[in-house]
């Protein structure tokens, strides 16, 4: 058999692959991971006694809705770097442009407190495990978003490994945010984002590793 017809007839058996087969993969890993990670928030770590109070104020919704809008990007990014020969560019200027938003409103902020307030707006009470904190209920929602994209076709192993941190740890931050009790802008943007930076870094660490196919 000649070449050409062997391609042909290889051809000719594949089945076009449904549009959004990788999303939708993505997100089956998530409603896997996800509530293991509020499982794990719930066990080791309790809700905030004083939650009740605090969905009242402004703050603890911007705690939870600016990583899960973060991870929402990096969803949709990860989703299109599953794929082969699929640009992601936009989706991550888009997650760029979410914490560079945060940090202007986190530099305002502290710009307009009374000097002796600013240190605890930085530090707070909890700053020596925040970090830890976000990285270790990533952990399962990292395992599932890998094992999604292993299953899918992805080329840029090290940039896709980095999405699924990126999403497991912005994931994992808004998961966070029922626990902790700061309700600072530059905390956030200093510890919960480098509990974010750093799945994401861990991520892409083992995206040429694990995600190679």
């Amino acid at each position: 058999m000649k070449t050409d017809d062997l391609i042909s007839l290889l051809a000719a058996d594949t089945a076009a692959v449904p549009r959004r087969a990788a999303s939708r993969q993505i997100a089956i890993a998530m409603a896997a991971g996800i509530p293991l990670a509020i499982l794990a928030m719930l066990v080791t770590m309790g809700a905030r006694v004083d939650l009740p109070q605090a969905i009242h104020v402004p703050i603890f919704w911007l705690k939870v809705l600016f990583p899960a809008a973060v991870a929402c990007a990096a969803f949709a990014t990860l989703s299109r770097l599953a794929r082969p020969g699929v640009s992601a560019r936009s989706g991550m200027w888009a997650i760029a442009g979410l914490v560079v938003l945060l940090w202007l409103m986190a530099i305002a902020a502290y710009a307009g407190a009374p000097s002796p307030e600013r240190a605890a707006m930085v530090w707070g009470q909890s700053w020596q495990t925040c970090t830890l904190s976000v990285l270790m209920l990533s952990v399962p929602i990292f395992v599932a978003a890998f094992l999604a994209v292993r299953q899918l076709a992805p080329t840029r192993l090290t940039h896709a490994g980095a999405c699924a941190g990126l999403l497991s740890g912005a994931a994992a931050a808004s998961i966070y945010a029922f626990h902790c009790p700061e309700s600072a802008l530059p905390f956030m943007a200093i510890w919960y984002v480098a509990g974010i930076a750093a799945a994401a870094g861990i991520g892409a660490a083992l995206g040429p590793r694990l995600l190679r196919w």
